[in-house]
This record gives structure tokens, sequence and C-alpha cells, in this order.
């Protein structure tokens, strides 16, 4: 397929603006005028359309394509959700409006979305109050490290670090950095799974909270999670949930009830808003009671009359961590689907979920080896060892997938397992999709037998095979050069 510039043929246009009525003077702003035109391609409307039409469909997106990505809960986006946030009292709003005490009325329809999202997710998480600021997952974490150092300080507790397993996600330590505090890595055992009594030996007076994913990052749910939460409370320390994986417990468990006392969730993971390409996210957070005092600002109160407004007193918050709300459409999104799924749907997704991830760990297990000996929750990991004797990685596993029409697996996560494969059907798929998958792995375990040279030189089908990884990243280059040598 030919890049747009090479389409291009000077003086083609795909729309021609009328001369202006009235004069036009730059003379006062010359300093933005251009020196030259711009180097833009010249091509007709059609061709641009055909062009961009022809790109969209090369590409991978959950409409088109079945991605089981462990870790990432990429599931269909209802397009419900996708009408909901296109009203245009929604999409038009500007996010200066002003409230209906300062003599505005517009903006109550979303003040009410905001204020109604967020007592859902403190009853789904079991959390007294949330915060929808956060537009990512890690800038959850990050929001939940800095409310965890807010209430230490306020407390005047000389807390120095946070504990994480090293299974979990590589955000977390980072979040804790940046709030300030050292990180303390809990080794796995043998087994993989997280060593419980290594963690609760850890715990000190100076421990300022321990960081985990319920489920774990095995797809396992983590064992004595209540006793660690007393633990760690018997200190003063705040128990943080990754909500990463909350698709496995959705209407089941709520994080509050185990113990957690700050709670982040991924809309664009667990409640059916979109996912990938760097965004749209959002990761609101949620907190126990004694947390509320350090929000950030402002929040959605009611008046006694019925009507919202923001509340910006809160002197001990830590103050704004996103301009306005985040990514208003994306919560607007999660509304709509939650209001769609109800109380009862809830518990039928994590069920779908965990039953589709333990369909596809059985069909594998005796193709792979399988991280947990039983049951997993909503995502399966395996091991591609027994690959790694004929000299096949996961890697070309991944890679041979793709010749196959499949978007390859998270690989080489968890960083412990070795050649790790951590599969997330999530509950969206049907079975045919899932057998689909099931068999493309067989048929790649079984090539590695028979011929490991396969898919070493996988992906064949594809416009680019294997790239050297180091030298795209070092020796970039991203312009087009010309037929002239133009660049």
């Amino acid at each position: 397929m030919k890049l747009i510039f090479e389409k291009s043929r000077p003086g083609r246009r795909a729309i021609r603006w009328p001369e202006p009525v009235a004069p036009v003077s730059l003379e006062r702003r010359r300093d933005l005028c251009r020196s030259s035109p711009a180097d833009l391609p010249e091509v007709s409307e059609l061709e641009t359309v055909r062009h961009f039409t022809e790109l969209s469909r090369r590409n991978f997106s959950v409409d088109t394509h079945f991605y089981p990505l462990g870790s990432c809960t990429m599931k269909y986006n209802p397009r419900g959700c996708e009408a909901a946030a296109a009203l245009g009292g929604f999409s038009d709003l500007h996010p200066l409006l002003p409230q209906l005490r300062h003599g505005g009325q517009l903006t109550q329809g979303a003040l009410q979305l905001l204020y109604e999202l967020e007592r859902m997710l403190s009853d789904i998480c079991g959390m007294a109050e949330f915060t929808l600021q956060p537009m990512a997952g890690a800038h959850g974490e990050l929001t939940g490290a800095m409310l965890m150092a807010a209430y230490h300080r306020d407390r005047g507790n000389r807390k120095t670090h946070v504990i994480v397993p090293d299974a979990a996600h590589g955000t977390n330590p980072a979040s804790a950095r940046l709030a300030g505090y050292d990180v303390l890595s809990i080794p796995s055992r043998a087994d993989h799974h997280m060593d419980v009594d290594r963690l609760l030996s850890s715990i000190r007076t100076d421990t300022a909270g321990i960081m985990l994913t319920c489920p774990d990052t095995l797809g396992a749910f983590p064992a004595r999670i209540t006793e660690i939460a007393a633990a760690a409370h018997a200190v003063d320390a705040l128990m943080y949930y990754d909500g990463a994986n909350l698709n496995a417990i959705l209407g089941r468990v709520r994080p509050g009830r185990l113990g957690f006392d700050i709670c982040h969730v991924n809309l664009h993971k667990t409640f059916g808003t979109p996912h990938g390409g760097g965004g749209p996210g959002a990761g609101p957070v949620g907190v126990a009671e004694r947390l509320r005092p350090y929000l950030p600002i402002s929040r959605v109160r009611t008046h006694s009359d019925g009507t919202y407004y923001l509340d910006y007193d809160a002197p001990k918050s830590i103050g704004y961590i996103a301009p306005f709300y985040g990514n208003f459409a994306v919560l607007v999104r999660a509304y709509a689907w939650l209001r769609m799924v109800g109380r009862e749907g809830l518990r039928a997704v994590s069920n779908l979920a965990v039953l589709n991830a333990n369909y596809v760990q059985e069909r594998l297990r005796p193709h792979l080896d399988a991280v947990n000996p039983g049951r997993c929750m909503h995502e399966c990991v395996f091991s591609g060892r027994r690959l790694a004797a004929r000299g096949v990685r996961t890697l070309d596993l991944a890679k041979a997938l793709i010749d196959r029409g499949l978007h390859p697996p998270t690989v080489y996560f968890p960083i412990h397992v070795p050649e790790a494969l951590m599969i997330e059907p999530t509950e969206a798929e049907s079975r045919e999709t899932l057998d689909r998958f099931c068999d493309a792995v067989i048929e790649c375990v079984e090539l590695a037998r028979r011929d490991p040279d396969a898919l070493r030189r996988a992906p064949a089908t594809t416009p680019v095979g294997r790239l050297d990884e180091v030298a795209a990243a070092r020796r970039m280059d991203l312009a087009w050069t010309g037929p002239d040598g133009a660049r």
C-alpha cells in the first residue's frame, strides 16, 4: 500500500475555499505566518477517504479480532455506551460552564452522572467514596500512593517503605517511589506464588502500606488476605488494592470487605470502555472512611433541593490530580455499561470471565505448563519451558499466532515465570472463538516439535517480519523520502 505522500499530485485538492469577502490583513501577526507552504499531501477528498479506510481495515481491534491479552481485560465495548457518550448533552459541554449555584443549568446532568457513578463504584468495591479524576490505571495508582502519603503525614507517622510482591504490575513500585517511599519487594516461592509468610514477617512499624493485586497476576486469588490486612492495620499501614483484575470478582467480592483501604479500578478494563493505543482510559480511586479527607478536589455534592455542585472545601485534600474530571466520555461509557448490566449482571460477568479462563486453561494444560495446578480466576498463565528444549521461545509461538489471524496473548509477564504466556479471554467471547484460539495454540506447539524453524521464522504473512527491535528503537526513521530524495 502506498503512503499518502506517494499518492500526492501537485495542485490536487480535496476542497477549495472561496476567496474572502473582506480583505485579510496579516501585518499585525506576521510572526505567526509560515515562511513557506505546509508540506502536506495533495490528494482529492475521495482518495483521502479511500486511503484511510484501507488503513483502518489493516487494524487489529476488539471489534474485528479476539484479544487474549492477559492482565489487560480487552473486552467488547457495547455500542449503546458509545451512543451515550456521543449525546450532545455530554459531548457538547464545555468544562468551564458554570454550576447551578452560579446561574448555570447546563451541567446538572453531567454532575449527576459523576455523583451516581462514584456511588456505584463505592458500592461495588466496598469503599466509602471514590474520585473519578485519574485518567489511567497507573495514574490511579499514583493517586492512591499520594493518598497514602497524605494520611501518614497528617497522623505524624514515620513511614519509610511500601511492600510490593515481585509479581505485581511494574507501575506499583513506580507509584510508591513517586510518592516518596522505598519499595520492599517480596520474592515469590518456587511455585511462582506469593510467599505470604515472608510478606507477613516483613511488616514493620515503618511500613506505610502493602500493594496487592487481587486476584494476582498469576490468575489466582491470594491466600490469607484478611490475615495480611490485620497485620498491616496493626502498625497503621494501609492496604492498597490494584484493581486491574477486578473483572474476576465483580459482583461477588468487595475489596473493602477484605480489608483494603485504597482501591483503584480500570474503567477501560472492567467496565466495558475502550482500551488500547495508549488511551483513552480512566482509573478511579476509592478509599475507606478515614481517608476521605485526603481525596482530590473538587467533589460532587448535592444541595438540599437535590441539585448538584462541586465542593472545594477540603483542607487536607491532595489537590488536583487531573484537569477537570479526566476522560469524561469514558466515565459516561462506564456509567451506561453499569446501567445496562445491572447488579445481577455484574455477577454474570465475573462468572463467565472465570469460566472462559478455566476452559482455556484446561484445553491447553496438556500442551503447555500451567502455573496453577487447580482452577484459575479470570486469566491463566503458562510457561513455555518445554518448547524451549526444542529451541522455540514463547515469542516464537506468539509470532506464529499472528500468521493464523490471532492477536498474541501477553508474553514474558509475570516476569518471574520463565517463558510466560498469559491469557485472559474475558466474559465477552464465545466458546467457538476460544476453541479457534486454543486450536491455533495447539497447532503451533505441535509444529514446534516437528519443525521448530517454522516458528522461528514467523510471522510470514505480514508486511514486516521479525524486526531488530534494538535497532528499531535506537535508529528510528519515521521520515518519508520522495523519489527526488526530498524528505
